[in-house]
């Protein structure tokens, strides 16, 4: 006689609406495995998933929105971060995430990412930088590595990327960090530690764009780029975010470079009412 063996359920496919399955990301993207640390920092920070917030912008990092089993919003193009910002103002009990891509967070919503972080608005932004735009034909973006190609840039890219954690830092971050999805660990710490984060937190996570970044450089599968990750990266925790900006073929620096306390939007405005009726100097 076999007796029935008690299976726990799978604490990612606790969290995931099955009925939307299967999923739009290519074979070796990567987005799908920076969901699966995002959902288990989640418990390992011991959050209430009732009160929390997931916001996505347009883009395939976008889609994860309609995955998880979160209260989700899907933003238009870009706009993902005021919308976030007011959910976190109109209900400061929520824990507000935003999971979106380099071309929605930092080309067309860049605008509004420097001034979420300048007013330390409490939330927590996760970036998959895969370097291009990988919904709409893998076109040339603001993190494009230098001479890297895509298929705007076929001869090589000639134009200054940005260093996203640089630029999110100078910006007014209290937390910075960047993972590859090959550190997934890391990434996973990572991620409870900056939902746990007062003020505005960010983290990029490189990801594998097998079907148009990686074979416009070599790198035609997903295990390529993860081999190059493995290769490349150097962890220097707390190194200065100026000193980590991405090349094609050098290091990718990645750690925990940004861990401050800084007063959050909210603080500082409750502050400032304070203030007005006379309850403080």
């Amino acid at each position: 006689m076999t007796s029935a063996l008690t299976v726990e359920e799978n604490t990612i496919e606790s969290m995931l609406r099955s009925d939307r399955m299967p999923h739009i990301w290519c074979a070796g993207c990567g987005i799908g495995a920076a969901v699966g640390c995002f959902i288990r920092a989640i418990w390992r920070a011991g959050l209430d998933p009732d009160k929390m917030a997931l916001v996505s912008g347009i883009g395939c990092s976008g889609r994860v929105a309609g995955y998880v089993k979160l209260d989700s919003f899907h933003t238009t193009h870009g706009r993902a971060l005021p919308f976030a910002t007011g959910l976190r103002i109109g209900n400061p009990e929520l824990n507000v995430v935003v999971f979106s891509g380099d071309g929605d967070l930092i080309a067309i919503g860049g605008n509004h990412l420097i001034h979420s972080a300048r007013r330390n608005i409490d939330m927590t932004v996760i970036c998959i930088n895969n370097f291009n735009y990988g919904m709409t034909g893998g076109q040339l973006g603001p993190t494009t590595p230098l001479d890297a190609r895509s298929t705007t840039s076929p001869y090589g890219n000639f134009e200054y990327p940005f260093n996203v954690p640089y630029l999110v830092a100078a910006s007014g971050a209290t937390y910075v960090a960047r993972w590859t999805v090959l550190h997934a660990r890391q990434l996973e710490r990572s991620i409870a530690e900056a939902l746990t984060k007062p003020g505005f937190s960010f983290i990029e996570v490189l990801s594998p764009c097998p079907e148009l970044y990686g074979r416009m450089n070599k790198q035609s599968k997903g295990l390529d780029t993860m081999h190059a990750y493995q290769q490349r990266s150097v962890v220097k925790n707390g190194a200065d975010p100026k000193d980590v900006a991405i090349t094609s073929n050098g290091h990718i620096v990645v750690g925990r470079f940004v861990d401050i306390e800084r007063p959050t939007f909210w603080e500082q405005h409750k502050q400032m009412l304070d203030r007005a009726q006379g309850k403080q100097p």
